[in-house]
Formats: C-alpha cells, sequence, structure tokens
C-alpha cells in the first residue's frame, strides 16, 4: 500500500498553480460570457418594453384607457371625478354671481331683463320687479346655459368657433357609425387640445350664448377670485370628453332645465325644499343653477339596427319657483310651445340624434328621458343663498 507523506510541521502544502497563459485564458472567456448574458437581458428588456407599447396601442384602438391621455393623473372619468370637479365650477358660479349681485353694474330689475331676453325665446322686456336671490338664481341660470350649450356640447378643440363645430359635426359623424372609434378618435384629438380658451373664445362663446347679459356687463368675462369661469368649464369638458369611461363608447352631454319646466325627479335634484311639491301641489323650475349629464351610448334598437340612449349620469341642480319667493317666466310668454314645455335647444339637435329606446316623454331631456330608478324625488337639501 502506498503511503503518501503528509507536510510536517511547518512545511507548506503543495499549491495547485496555472500558468499566466491559462489565467489570462479562463478571464477572457468570463468575461466574453458575461457581456453576452448583459447583451441578451437588455434585448429581452427591450422586447418586454415593446410588447407592452404594442398591448397598449391595441387597447387604445379597442376602446381602452390610455395612461397618457386622460384626467387626474390619466385615471378614468369616474362619479367622483365628475362630483368634485362639478362642484368646484359650481362654487366659482355662485361666488361670481354673488358679486355681480353685490356691485351690480346696472339696476336689478335691467340685469333681470336682460337675462331674462337671453335665456327665454321670444321674450323682450326692459325691466321686471325681481329680487336679489332671484336675480342671482337668474345669472346662475344663464351661466349654466352658456356653460352647457358652449363648451361642454361643444368640442372645444382649438381657439377657432369654425373649426371646433367642424370637429363636433364629425364626432357626430363618426359616433354615428361606430361608437368605440369615435372614442378613440375624441380622446386623441382631446390629447393635443388648447390648454385653455383664449379670452377672444370665450367672449365668443358668451356673447354667442347671452349676449344682453354681456351687454349689460360691460363685455367682463365672468370670473372668480381670479379664476376666469370659462376656463375652468372648459377643464371640466375636457376631463369628460378627453378621458377614457368605464363604458368607453360613450360620451357626455350636459342639459339645463328651462324655466317654467316640469319637476321631473329623475332629473332634476331640488337644492333647496320645495313647500308646494310637499303640499301635492304642482310646482315648476324657477331656476337651474348648474347644468346636469347624460351619457350617450348607441345600443341596438328593437326594430334594428342601432339607435343613441341617453341615460342621466348627473341631475340638475334647481331652485323651484317658489323657494325663490315667487314665480318665474309665466308660460304665455314663451314664443315657442315646445320651449314653454322646456325642451333644451341643445338636446333637439346637436351631437347626437334623437332618442328612441327605453325613454320616456319628458321635456327637460328634449322629449326623452331615461327609466330608470324609481321616480322618487330627491332629498330636499341646503341652498346656496
Amino acid at each position: 500500500m502506498a503511503y503518501q507523506q503528509q507536510p510536517g510541521y511547518g512545511q507548506q502544502p503543495a499549491a495547485d498553480v496555472v500558468s499566466g497563459e491559462q489565467y489570462r485564458y479562463a478571464l477572457t472567456n468570463f468575461r466574453i460570457a458575461h457581456e453576452k448574458v448583459e447583451q441578451q437581458r437588455k434585448q429581452l428588456e427591450e422586447q418586454e418594453r415593446q410588447v407592452a407599447q404594442l398591448r397598449s396601442r391595441i387597447a387604445l384602438l379597442e376602446g381602452g384607457v390610455n395612461p397618457t391621455i386622460g384626467g387626474h393623473n390619466g385615471n378614468t372619468v369616474d362619479d367622483f371625478s365628475i362630483r368634485n370637479s362639478a362642484s368646484q365650477l359650481d362654487k366659482l358660479i355662485n361666488r361670481w354671481a354673488a358679486d355681480v349681485i353685490r356691485s351690480p353694474p346696472v339696476p336689478l330689475q335691467e340685469l333681470c331683463a336682460a337675462i331674462l331676453s337671453d335665456v327665454v325665446s321670444g321674450l323682450n322686456v326692459t325691466s321686471v320687479e325681481t329680487t336679489p336671490m332671484q336675480v342671482q338664481s337668474y345669472l346662475r341660470h344663464a351661466m349654466a346655459e352658456s356653460i352647457s350649450e358652449g363648451v361642454v356640447n361643444c368640442l372645444i378643440v382649438t381657439n377657432s368657433t369654425e373649426s371646433n363645430i367642424q370637429l363636433t359635426r364629425i364626432h357626430e359623424h363618426i359616433f354615428a357609425r361606430d361608437p368605440t372609434v369615435a372614442s378613440v378618435w375624441r380622446r386623441q384629438t382631446f390629447s393635443a387640445a388648447v390648454d385653455s380658451c383664449t379670452p377672444d373664445m370665450s367672449l365668443s362663446i358668451l356673447y354667442e350664448q347671452v349676449p344682453e347679459l354681456m351687454r349689460v356687463l360691460n363685455g367682463k368675462i365672468p370670473a372668480s377670485g381670479g379664476v376666469s369661469i370659462l376656463d375652468s368649464a372648459y377643464a371640466f369638458s375636457r376631463m369628460l370628453h378627453g378621458s377614457g369611461s368605464n363604458q368607453s363608447d360613450a360620451f357626455y352631454r350636459a342639459f339645463v332645465p328651462e324655466l317654467g319646466s316640469a319637476l321631473y325627479p329623475r332629473q332634476i335634484e331640488l337644492v333647496k325644499r320645495c313647500m308646494k311639491s310637499e303640499r301635492g301641489e304642482t310646482d315648476r323650475v324657477g331656476a337651474t343653477i348648474f347644468p346636469g349629464l347624460v351619457k350617450v351610448s348607441r345600443q341596438p334598437a328593437a326594430t334594428g339596427g342601432d339607435e343613441n340612449v341617453q341615460t342621466v349620469v348627473r341631475r340638475a341642480q334647481v331652485i323651484c319657483e317658489c323657494a325663490m319667493g315667487g314665480t318665474s317666466v309665466p308660460q304665455s310668454q314663451y314664443q315657442d310651445p315646445m320651449m314653454a314645455q322646456g325642451i333644451p335647444e341643445g338636446m333637439q339637435g346637436g351631437m347626437s340624434p334623437p332618442m328612441q329606446h327605453g325613454m320616456s316623454p319628458s321635456p327637460a331631456l328634449g322629449g326623452m328621458a331615461p327609466m330608470m330608478g324609481n321616480g322618487m324625488p330627491a332629498a330636499p337639501q341646503g341652498g346656496y343663498f
């Protein structure tokens, strides 16, 4: 049996020694292998990035949400964001109306007559008996109509009125053919829209909607605390139209119940108690202090094909005649009998055809209203006055 002598005390064991050439060869191979692994890792990361971009593009074309386009932080429009933005805009309008009443540019009677001449078709008065609270309510109604018809229901993408009208018509035609394509077109268009309305654009909208009121206000753009109401309204509209929604093939429109129209619980929410309704008596809209919102979508019709369906997602904020301390404009003052029933002009045409599916007659929404809820009136809330 062979015996291997162990190293004695003080002796070092024999070490495995390689030549310098072998060491450099191994080190070179290791470095080459490491570089190849790193190169493959970068290629995989690039492939994952391209796949993610492709999936995002496919989702966008299919009507999904593009995280770079939309409301706050790229979130979709939900009930909370709508309620929060609407509440901020509502406060601005209320403060502006209160400031005008505090220091009116003309006597209140003349100011009230100018507002009624704008919001009531065919009415031509120079002075009416009124109270400060009624004039404040009429100011808010006039601003609600201006925002509804001039901002929300018109796709403001540029600072050209003619271009915006054409873009609104293009969207109308696309939506009638394919709501999903219209949703993608709308969001991509608003991603390149102007950030705010220019003063000329704001004045153009106001003079088109409320010319007599702007005359007595000496052409001053409504603002509160240095913040333009039209700019805030445009930001609200851009959030609605430029963001994805849970129902991507739908879009929003605003509506304003007319003065003197009936109180429909499915479409309005009273900001003050209506004593007449509590007594079982008939009451009417005294003023709309903030517009409501409907979601327009395309659904199959019973007779074949598709048709537009409008669903109320936010009821209009309304104060009734009795809460205003009197009556609004008498029904006999209306020139158009259809306007006397409270059909807003913006809901008679515009961005979408009339509804026919799942609706019941109702003046405040252009003759049609969704059959939703149990029809119970909203619980009375505290007012703004």
